[in-house]
């Protein structure tokens, strides 16, 4: 049975993952949702206009009263700058299961911030919110993705051929990764937690 808790703030050693606000507008659009290099490994294109953003923002923020929705927005703790963010959804309450997904700004990539954020949500997921399994997904050319995956425990289950269409049009192949709660407790029975606190 999966526990609900929405998106409380949760805090690492780099990272604060809290809610978004309508005053992030300006900073994801230029940060990530406006570029290029960022939508190629999206579904979604890149937005034109900050007003996309916005709109797209607000819905978020509508979705925040419900329990099960859990949207984060990645920030720096250091300069408090906003850098992308990152979601659990697609909930399946017979399985147990869930999908995240993840995105950092350009500039930000390489820094292991990816990897910091996804890890401490896989761990709130096992931990805290008690999900089964947690999946993920990249198309086949982004492979630093999976390396993100990699770093925390996923392992690579399949390709699926054409799984996505880009808005280029193009079809685009998708390794698919997972890992299970129980071999997330395996594997970090006597590793450190990421998570510094959580302000439900």
């Amino acid at each position: 049975m999966v526990n609900y808790f929405g998106t409380p703030q949760i805090e690492t050693d780099r990272l604060i993952l809290r809610k978004m606000v309508l005053s992030d507008a300006n900073k994801a659009y230029d940060h990530w949702l406006s570029d290029e290099r960022v939508s190629d490994n999206r579904v979604s294109a890149a937005h034109k206009t900050e007003l996309e953003t916005i709109r797209r923002i607000e819905k978020i923020v509508s979705n925040y009263p419900n329990k099960d929705f859990c949207w984060w927005a990645i920030e720096r703790e250091a300069d408090n700058e906003l850098i992308g963010e990152i979601d659990l959804y697609d909930f399946d309450n017979t399985t147990g299961n869930c999908e995240v997904s993840y995105t950092v700004g350009f500039h930000w990539w390489n820094q292991g911030y990816g990897t910091e954020a996804l890890m401490a949500v896989v761990e709130f997921g096992f931990l805290h919110m008690n999900i089964h399994k947690i999946a993920a997904a990249h198309n086949m050319d982004n492979p630093a993705s999976g390396k993100v995956m990699n770093k925390v425990g996923m392992v690579q289950e399949g390709i699926i051929r054409h799984k996505i269409r880009n808005a280029k049009n193009q079809y685009k192949d998708c390794a698919i990764y997972g890992i299970l709660q129980e071999d997330y407790f395996m594997k970090n029975e006597k590793d450190q937690n990421c998570i510094l606190s959580i302000a439900k």
